[in-house]
């Protein structure tokens, strides 16, 4: 993968996450397609309006995905297939410092990209899917720059309070966000082990927080 590449496919994930800023939990019964459609116009229209969200200012950042993000995504079920079976090896301190520092690693990965997002419009396709099924991918594209980019999303439907559609993966361009993970942290699980891999992690997010 060109550097170009990447740093496109860094952007467009950094788009997809940033697209479910504002994901309050609402009805069970929503379909999947529809929560994505509604609230992704929302949260264009908010960054649009937001001078300090396009300048990536991380606070901010930060406060709107302690706030929204966590109960609308399914954090730990993505740190968790990232990690790969070793999450079933790390204690519970250890998978909460995994999952910590996974989602630092997320808000920080998009946190730069959010500034272009006022020139981009949002379109979800049909969806395929049953209507008792419990886990579904909604399909979307990007329009902006350049030619159209596929964004998908992996969903389950959860059960008791706060039931609804959680967002658990990402697709873009073609390539899983959590497989992508799974990968280089299996690297680093072989050569250091788990707190290795949190080490890593720790060291990352630190190196890109003086990044600004």
């Amino acid at each position: 993968m060109n550097r170009i590449h990447a740093n496109r496919l860094a952007a467009v994930f950094a788009m997809g996450l940033s697209l479910v800023l504002a994901l309050p939990v609402h009805a069970a019964d929503e379909a999947a397609d529809a929560l994505i459609q509604r609230q992704s116009t929302e949260v264009l229209n908010s960054i649009k309006a937001d001078p300090t969200i396009r300048a990536g200012d991380l606070s901010r950042i930060v406060a709107l995905v302690d706030s929204t993000v966590m109960p609308n995504v399914n954090f730990k079920r993505m740190t968790a297939a990232a990690v790969g079976p070793t999450w079933r090896q790390a204690s519970p301190e250890q998978q909460k410092r995994l999952q910590e520092e996974f989602k630092t690693l997320m808000v920080r990965t998009y946190a730069g990209a959010l500034a272009q997002a006022n020139n981009l419009s949002f379109n979800v396709k049909p969806l395929r899917a049953a209507q008792d099924d419990q886990e579904v991918v909604v399909r979307t594209e990007i329009k902006g720059r350049g030619d159209p980019v596929q964004l998908d999303y992996r969903m389950e439907k959860t059960p008791g309070d706060g039931a609804g559609w959680k967002i658990y993966n990402l697709n873009v361009m073609g390539v899983w966000l959590v497989e992508t993970y799974r990968s280089q942290f299996a690297q680093e699980l072989s050569a250091k082990g788990i707190d290795g891999l949190i080490a890593t992690l720790t060291e990352r997010n630190r190196a890109n927080s003086k990044k600004g």
